[in-house]
Formats: structure tokens, sequence, C-alpha cells
């Protein structure tokens, strides 16, 4: 008779430095850039970019920034990470096993991935913390994963996430949580998600013919760009517009976090918030809905870098919609989704 062992769950988000200070965020952002997912150069050059020139000189200015973001507990991302965690094992009980890993530094997939084999896990769901597919995020998991998994002499089933971009309970929860703002008091809405350069987009395409070559190549979903980062996106911003009743002219969908002079993901939304300002705009709302936790790119980007540059150009204020974060929703959710692909 077959032994029904319990199932492993891996939750993986994209990680943070071990400590807010300058030696921290360097390590962690050689691995986070050295990834070829990532910086998809050949690897002499992006050996030489990173270690000669971002990972040196960015670590000292982003050790500021994190110092800001930091809490008595520690990093948002990681803190919201380990309540989710724990929420979903309470809620799935004694047959799962759940575990919260980083893709880069702690705590490390391999380390997540060797305490779930010693609780002899049947099988493992690897659930990515992020919404909507890249390559550069998703993908990335993936692949260290299975990198991980095939130094062993025994692998388990395994079930990778995709997505999940249009989860009616995700969308719901971002919607409510902008329902706490009197969306009528605002000039504009932006629905703002991390960026990606135009090369990966491209890739994502299998036919060679529909990303970028097309005009509004994202504005809908098709066999063509089912994986192509963007149009998730643009589909997550059209589901909670939806449930919002927002009119087309309410809001844009752009991308942030730009890294080196080439072209990204667009429009850009720091380009967007320059744009609303010089046509007179004063009172921004921003959700970030890449991010199911508020971190460093929310909460510093957003809410504060964007605040200043929008009220040097003249603007009065952007108000940022909460993230996920450990809404019980959202670990239900969570645990739902799991439950369902397992």
């Amino acid at each position: 008779m077959a032994t029904n062992g319990k199932k492993g769950v891996l939750l993986v988000n994209l990680g943070t430095p071990d400590g807010p200070n300058r030696s921290a965020v360097y390590r962690y952002l050689k691995q986070f850039l050295l990834d070829p997912r990532v910086i998809d150069y050949p690897w002499l050059a992006r050996n030489l970019l990173v270690r000669g020139i971002i990972a040196p000189f960015r670590s000292g200015s982003s050790s500021k920034l994190y110092k800001m973001l930091w809490t008595e507990e520690g990093s948002p991302l990681k803190v919201y990470g380990e309540k989710v965690a724990e929420g979903v094992q309470e809620i799935l009980g004694g047959e799962y096993v759940v575990e919260l890993a980083m893709r880069y530094q702690n705590p490390s997939i391999e380390s997540a991935i060797k305490n779930l084999l010693r609780m002899q896990v049947s099988e493992i769901i690897v659930f990515p913390l992020f919404p909507q597919y890249a390559s550069a995020t998703t993908g990335s998991v993936h692949e260290e994963v299975m990198r991980i998994l095939s130094r062993q002499d025994t692998i388990p089933n395994v079930k990778l996430v995709n997505s999940y971009f249009d989860n009616e309970s995700m969308i719901d929860i971002f919607a409510d949580n902008a329902r706490q703002f009197s969306l009528d008091s605002y000039d504009h809405i932006i629905f703002s998600y991390h960026g990606l350069p135009q090369r990966q987009l491209r890739k994502g395409d299998f036919t060679g013919s529909h990303c970028l070559e097309k005009e509004n190549c994202c504005q809908s979903l098709c066999l063509s760009n089912q994986f192509c980062y963007s149009a998730q996106c643009h589909a997550t911003t059209r589901a909670i517009a939806e449930k919002l009743e927002l009119r087309p002219e309410q809001f844009t969908t752009s991308f942030q976090s730009r890294l080196g002079p080439e072209a990204w993901a667009q429009p850009y939304t720091i380009k967007t918030i320059e744009k609303l300002a010089e046509q007179g705009a004063k009172r921004l709302l921003v959700f970030s809905p890449a991010f199911v936790a508020d971190c460093l790119e929310t909460i510093i980007e957003i809410g504060t870098e964007y605040q200043e540059e929008f009220e040097e150009m003249g603007g009065e204020k952007v108000d940022l919609v909460p993230s996920l974060n450990d809404d019980p929703r959202w670990i239900k959710a969570v645990a739902e989704m799991v439950a369902e692909w397992g």
C-alpha cells in the first residue's frame, strides 16, 4: 500500500538583505544581479557590470534606503512573508509543511528544501510570491528549485505555480484596500508595476511577431502573449479597475524601478507622474500589484521618492494603496490556491 506523505509548500519571494548595512546590501545586490535571468548579458559582461560597477556603487546609497525601510522586526518583505507562511500552515494543517524562502539571501531556497526533505514530504508545491510571471522572478525561482533538487538522489513530485495575476481573491483585496481612500478625490490613479527590459519581454513571445510588434500588444491576453509579464500586469489592472468601476481615463498602467539606459517596459511611472503634473494634477493614488508585500519599491520608491518628486513638479500628494502584506484574506487566498494546485 502506498504511503501518503505530507505535502511540502515552498513560498518564495525575491529576497532582502540580511541587514540594512552596506556589506549586507552588497551581498544581496551581487547575488541578485548576477542571476543570468535578471541581467541576461553574457557571463563576462554581467560580472564586470555587477561586481565592478553596480554592487560597489549602489550598495552605499541602497543601504541608506534600507535603513529608512527597516523596522524593529526587520525587513517588511521578510516579516510579512513569515506571517503569511505561519498563517498558511495554520489553515492547511498537519497534512502540509510550509516553508518560506527567498530567491536571494535568507532563508535560502536550498535550506527550505532541505527542511522539507527532512520532513519526508511526498511532493513539493512551489509557490512564488509573484502574481505575474516573469523569467527574472518566477522563472528564476523555478530554475533554482530544479537545480537544487537535481542534486538529490530521490526527487519528490514537484508542482510549479506559474502565475495568478487574475486570482479573484487577490483582486478583491487590492480593490478593498483602495476603498479606504476617497477615489473621486484623486486626479488620476496609477497602477505601477516593477519594470523589465523590453529585451526580456520579447523573449516571452514564442512567435516573435507579437510582442512590441503590434499596436497595444499587451492590452489583451492571447496565445502569443500568455506568458508576457506586461500583458499579465495589464490584465491585473483591468480586473482591479473593473472591481472599482473605474473609467479608462481615470487610470494608467506604468512601470517603475528601471535600471540602466536601455528601453524597459513603458510607460515609465516617473514619466507618467511628470506628465500628470504638467497637466495640473495635484493628487495621485498609486497601486503596486506586482508586490504582494510592501517593500523598498513601494514604501520608499513610491511613498517617499515619488512623493518628493511630485511635490517638486507642483503636485501635492501621492498616496500608496497598501499591498496584501499579512492580510488574513490574502493568507486564506494563498492557502486556497495551494490546496487547489496540490
